[in-house]
């Protein structure tokens, strides 16, 4: 009883907790988490980042606490043993305590841990995981490996659908990935949606009941452009790019989808108006995975010659890889045959711009490794910052003599461009357009 004579009830609560290594979604998952709260109030979507974590006690102490607490558990990305150690016992502990734990695209420490209905991953391969490797043949001759692995990804459901037993549950965890990879606000919210329908328990299965009914994964181009005056955004044909008068080059820029997809692009707008305003066309291109040869080969390439005078990398990984692998002789072939200038820029992923500014080492080890180093054994030169996260409101970054400063209205979250770098990196791009340009006697 309350204290004015009222019978006070336990309010309930669905939490599904993501964890992951970087921020790339947590605009997506932010609007996604307000929208399933306001088709059940009981319901709370939270995202924890690495990037965020491994630099701060206080937030690795608020991310175990949610593990700890979660109904639904979704662990992806952690490749680097900084980033998993610190959570795999809570992890590991969750196992057979809460409705699921799912694990993917993860070192295989943290992917074994996968538990969802009858789908144990720390159990020996049978059943239907036996079934798919069968099933799953291999990759065609001019398919590359991402390419290959997505279009695999997206037959796995079809083909584990009239499947019963176990196989659903292995069909549960390969649609999570679909949603996962496709990580639109929307896709994030269904995939919430379909766990919550399929896995939540008695205890919160009231909440569950009154989301929406899910929709299957949007899917959207695997390979694409893409410009914020382009009336979508994203494309799978340059047609929509806007086009430049008498430009004095064109630049292939190389972006992650899954910035482009959550929303969360502002840090690549910042350059793409940089460099217009070097009157440069731009061809802002991406592709699905960590795999950027297919969107070079599709916009920057026509009849085995290259039609832009140099090639920008803002993904901050290799040309072949990420964080996980590279092969930086596969990266290396391809920019020989092309023979243009390839810089390498990148935000910084793994702390805030105020931090790094105000940082006497700058980059981390991880960053100079992932962002520097590998991408140098490709080819690429001109390391330069040009953005990352906003990082506390009202703190300025001493980075550079622009001095941002982030208002309470900015998402911590987000990414933004550095403008004075933005300006600096398409100056610096736009020199060697125009040198590559000029006969090489006048050089």
């Amino acid at each position: 009883m309350g204290a004015d004579g009222s019978l006070k009830t336990h309010q309930k609560t669905l939490r599904v907790v993501i964890v992951t290594m970087d921020t790339h979604l947590a605009s997506a998952t932010q609007n996604a988490a307000a929208d399933l709260a306001r088709e059940s109030p009981g319901l709370r979507l939270t995202m924890h980042a690495a990037s965020e974590w491994s630099a701060s006690e206080s937030k690795r102490s608020l991310c175990l606490a949610d593990i700890e607490q979660a109904d639904i558990l979704i662990v992806t990305m952690l490749f680097l043993e900084e980033h998993f150690q610190p959570i795999l016992d809570a992890i590991a502990a969750k196992r057979g305590q809460c409705d699921a734990v799912i694990c993917a695209m993860s070192a295989t420490e943290v992917t074994t841990l996968t538990q969802i209905g009858d789908f144990d991953m720390s159990k020996p391969a049978s059943g239907p995981i036996a079934l798919l490797k069968k099933l799953r043949g291999k990759p065609s001759s001019n398919e590359t490996g991402g390419e290959a692995q997505m279009k695999m990804l997206r037959r796995l459901p079809k083909l584990l659908r009239f499947i019963p037993g176990t196989a659903q549950d292995v069909r549960a965890y390969f649609l999570t990935l679909q949603y996962w990879l496709g990580g639109s606000r929307e896709n994030m919210a269904n995939m919430v949606r379909y766990l919550a329908a399929r896995y939540a328990g008695e205890a919160t299965r009231e909440i569950a009941d009154r989301l929406d009914a899910c929709a299957p994964p949007l899917e959207y181009p695997s390979v694409g452009v893409y410009h914020p005056r382009m009336e979508l955004r994203i494309a799978d044909h340059r047609h929509g790019l806007p086009a430049v008068k008498e430009p004095k080059g064109r630049v292939g820029l190389l972006l992650l989808r899954s910035y482009l997809l959550g929303g969360n692009a502002a840090h690549y707008d910042g350059v793409i108006a940089a460099l217009e305003a070097q009157g440069l066309e731009v061809v802002p291109a991406f592709a699905s995975g960590l795999d950027s040869r297919p969107a070079i080969e599709a916009f920057f390439v026509r009849d085995g010659q290259p039609i832009v005078d140099a090639i920008v990398s803002l993904t901050g990984f290799s040309l072949v890889g990420g964080p996980a692998y590279n092969d930086s002789a596969a990266a290396s072939a391809l920019l020989e045959s092309l023979d243009v200038p390839y810089l390498a820029a990148h935000p910084v992923e793994f702390q805030t711009l105020d931090q790094w500014g105000g940082s006497e080492r700058g980059l981390s080890p991880v960053e100079s490794t992932i962002m520097v180093a590998i991408p140098e054994l490709d080819g690429a030169t001109n390391p330069l910052v040009f953005g990352g996260r906003a990082g506390a409101p009202g703190v300025t970054c001493e980075g550079c003599h622009h001095r941002c400063t982030f208002s309470a209205d900015d998402n911590p979250q987000d990414m933004h461009s550095c403008p004075e770098r933005a300006l600096a990196l398409a100056a610096r791009v736009n020199k060697l357009v125009q040198l590559r340009r000029r006969g090489r006697a006048n050089r």
